[in-house]
This record gives C-alpha cells, structure tokens and sequence, in this order.
C-alpha cells in the first residue's frame, strides 16, 4: 500500500488545486449549456447564419438567467446537495434582478451575465443555509420533518435573495468592473499575451481546468455578451502549443518520449485533450519556455486579427475550436493555432536537440496525464506500459520498502479511480483495471470512476495519479490508497490484481 499525506511544502499547491477545481467544478458540468447557447447564437440571432427572430428570443434569456442559474445551482449541490442547490438559485436570483435594472432583456440598463455573481452568490448561500439548518437538525418532532425542511428552505432562500440584492449586488458589480477592465485594459495595451507566462505553466500543473472553466469561461461570456465573442476562450483552449511540443518530440526526442508523440497528437491536437502533453513538458522542464512563447504567439496573432470564439472551446480540440469560430474569424483563428505551434516546434525542437540527452523523467512525469476517448486508448496504453518499463525497478523498490508490494488486510470490494474532474483519464484507468479483473477471473469486485472532490470516504481502494495521492486520502482516510504514475499502464495494477487473487482465495 503506497499512503502519501501532505507535507508542509505541499499544503498551498494541495489549497491551490482544491479551490480551482471547486470553481471548474462549478462550469464543467454545464459546458453542454454554453455550447448550446452558442449555437443558437450564431445561427439565429440577425447577423446569424439562419437569421430567425423567434428563435433569436432564446439567447439574453439563456445569458442572463438559465446559465448563471445552473451554475449556482451546481455550486449549492456541492455544498449541501439538493437542497443547497435550490437555495443557491433563490438566492443567485436576487443577484441577476440586481444587476440587469430591468427584467426586460435587450433593453437599456441591462448589465452582464452574473457568472461570476453566481460562483460567489450560490455556494454561500448554501454554505449559510448549512450552517442554519444545523441549529434544529435533530430537534423536529415527527412528522414535521417535511413541513419544515420546505418552509426553511423556502424562507431563508427568499431572505438571501432579498440580502443579495442590496448587500451583494455592489460587491460583485465592483468584482466585474475591474476584472472587466482590467482585461480591457490588457488588450488595449496590447500585454494580453503575457498572460500565457502564468497560463501554459498553470496548466502544466493540474490548473488547467480551474483557468479555463473557473476564470476564462466567465469573463470571456461577459464579453461574448458585448461584443459578439471573445478571445479569452482562447487563451487556454489553442491547441497550438500541444500540437507543436508533441511534433518537436516526434522528430527530435528519443526513446518512449519520441515513439508516443505522434499517437498523443491525435488525442491532443483533435480529441481535445491537453493534459496528455504535460508529462512530456515536465519530462524537460526548460520546455515550459516552448509552451509558454508558442501560447503568447498564439494570444499576440488573435489580438493582431481581432479574433475569438462565440463560445467555450471543450474540449479544446480544433474541431471545437472552429465550430465556435466567431463569424469571419476563421483566417485568424486558424493563423493562431500554426503561429502557436510553429514557435513551440521551434523552441522545443532547440530545447532537445541542444539539451541532454535522453529520455527524461517521462515516467514520473505521467503523473499530470489525463484523459483520451476509446479510440485512443491503445496510445496511452503504450505510454504508460514503456514509460512504466524503465521505472518499474524503482517503485516497485519503494513500494517492498514500505509494505513489500500493494497489500492490505482490508477486504477490497470496491475499488475508485479518482482524478481531478472525474472523467477522461480516471474512466480510461478504471476501463483497464476492470478488463484485467474480469480476465482473471474475479467477481465479487466494483470499479468505478469519480472525481477527488466527490469520494464520499466509503470505497476499499482509491487509486490516484501521485500528486493527486494527498488530496485523495484527505477526502477518503480510511480507505487505502495506491499512487500511480500512468493511470493507463502501471506494474501497481497487476499487484492489486495479484491482493484480490489472495484474498478470493481465503
């Protein structure tokens, strides 16, 4: 059993991780809702390319109610589940009246979509609405429960929309105006592109989802709602970066590096999945440097063109990419994705020929990959299973020097794949471990898939990428936990099969 708990050092990455992924968390599951705005914005609003007025009358509505509603909603069901959820929308609906000044849309006064209002408005509601409730939990007499959980819920919801209209509304309108200028501000002084020096390197570092879902998503459909689109879906959606990286190694890496890129570029460049380039990022760290120049050249050709995206790009495939392409902004957009990666070739590819010589440590740094579709699969299985060769020795060395291989005297009968967002990668993983449950012939054992923030502390085993390890025992510490470096092609998986043989057989 390999256990991690976090050390000093690591408790403000693990604090970092935490509160992106809550606010991704927040966007990530309504992406299909953004997306389908974005569509019946393109196509039926007058300058659409199937103009229809009746239709077009769905657009400010979805913007400025159903959105930011759904994303409070999921914000308050992380909080306090159902309930905090519907609480969240009640009170997020004091925000929305707040800031609009007229519950017409389209006409004069109305203000931004309250995305941010509702990321800020919904989980605190629910959080109070929590914390209230704990003051009668256990004290209702029977029969009553029902009467009172509705009317509680009910009363405080209408309370906190009254107190978000008048407390909050100043505050979040203060938050977006400065954020707001604070991006214009940027884009006049021509300095957005800086922003890929904390970009790329964030991403690189498990903040990928938090900056494109939590933060971007937001102001970017600010502007959409002002002027049409926006480059800020772009700035960490461009798969340009990957798409250069990947070619640098195809031709000029060695090894298991140089024989997976060009199967990762095809995850990567149209199945929309960056995290799988990370590793080979972290494999050479001076590579931060490609990544970095090839995203601001990317950023610096969208503001040269005045180019973006009428909504989120997600996955960031170029396929995504393009169909939410702003009308008119194909040549632009599409500069911006070469000019991307043609920097990050160039640099990357002088970064390896002039650097030493080897693999680097690719097998470690698989800890940051995520994510593939079926039909990849077969790719990272090949990444994982030739990285995993040349450090196999060295953790199978560590793990007999804490507890002699992947054992616990606890009976496992359900295992969880846990990672960040609780999709592409962890579902892959699962994917592999169950095939080599069933091929050997043991039942009795359940394999899911879910993300870190949602273990509910009730599974046997929890297998994590290793820097997720900590973040995962807090949320389950009963369980036992297995650290993996590729969650597609680890030695541990055929350990843990090797512990349910034993146990089966007792």
């Amino acid at each position: 059993m390999t256990t991690t708990s976090p050390s000093t050092g690591s408790r403000v990455k693990l604090r970092v991780q935490r509160f992106g992924t809550f606010l991704s968390n927040m966007i990530l599951p309504n992406i299909a809702a953004f997306i389908a705005w974005g569509l019946i914005t393109a196509l039926f609003i007058p300058d659409g390319y199937l103009p229809n007025e009746d239709l077009a009358s769905f657009v400010a509505p979805i913007l400025y109610f159903l959105l930011p509603l759904l994303i409070a909603n999921t914000g308050g069901r992380m909080i306090y589940d159902v309930r905090g959820g519907v609480v969240a929308v009640i009170a997020t609906m004091g925000i929305i009246m707040g800031t609009i000044g007229t519950p017409l849309m389209g006409e004069a006064g109305v203000s931004s979509p309250q995305f941010l209002g509702a990321m800020i408005t919904g989980p605190l509601a629910a959080f109070l609405f929590k914390q209230i409730e704990k003051l009668w939990y256990g004290k209702i007499k029977a029969g009553f429960e029902m009467l009172v959980n509705n009317f509680s819920a009910g009363i405080i919801g209408a309370l906190f929309a009254i107190a978000a209209f008048y407390g909050l509304t100043p505050v979040v309108k203060g938050i977006t105006f400065v954020l707001g200028q604070g991006v214009e501000g940027l884009i006049n002084a021509g300095l957005l592109p800086l922003a890929s020096i904390i970009i790329e390197p964030a991403k690189v570092l498990f903040l990928n989802n938090a900056i494109n879902h939590g933060i971007l998503t937001p102001l970017g459909t600010d502007q959409v709602a002002e002027t049409g689109k926006s480059v800020l879906y772009l700035l960490e959606a461009n798969p340009g970066p990957g798409l250069g990286l990947l070619l640098a190694f195809t031709f000029f890496g060695v090894g298991a590096a140089r024989s997976t890129a060009p199967g990762a570029i095809i995850i990567q460049f149209f199945g929309g999945i960056h995290e799988i380039y990370f590793p080979y990022v972290l494999s050479k760290p001076a590579l931060f440097l490609a990544v970095i120049l090839g995203g601001a050249s990317g950023v610096a050709t969208n503001v040269a063109f005045d180019t973006g995206l009428r909504a989120p790009a997600s996955p960031g495939s170029i396929i995504a990419v393009m169909a939410q392409t702003a009308n008119g902004d194909w040549l632009g957009v599409a500069l911006s994705v070469v000019v991307a990666a043609v920097v990050t070739f160039v640099v990357a590819a002088v970064i390896l020929r002039t650097g030493k010589k080897g693999d680097g440590d690719l097998s470690a740094a698989i800890a940051s990959t995520t994510a593939n579709k079926g039909k990849e699969s077969s790719v990272l299985s090949n990444l994982g299973s030739t990285a995993a060769a040349t450090s196999a020795a060295a953790e199978d060395g560590a793990t007999a020097a804490t507890a002699g291989g992947v054992s616990t005297d606890t009976r496992i009968q359900s295992i969880v794949f846990a990672c960040d967002a609780g999709m592409g990668s962890s579902a892959m993983g699962a994917t592999v471990m169950r095939n080599k449950i069933k091929k050997a012939g043991i039942e009795g054992v359940t394999v899911v898939n879910e993300a870190i923030s949602n273990l509910s502390g009730n599974a046997d085993l929890v297998i994590t990428q290793r820097e997720l390890t900590p973040r995962a025992s807090e949320k389950s510490p009963n369980s036992v936990h297995v650290s993996v470096d590729n969650f597609m092609g680890s030695p541990k998986y055929d350990e843990v099969v090797e512990m349910l043989k034993n146990q089966a057989a007792k």
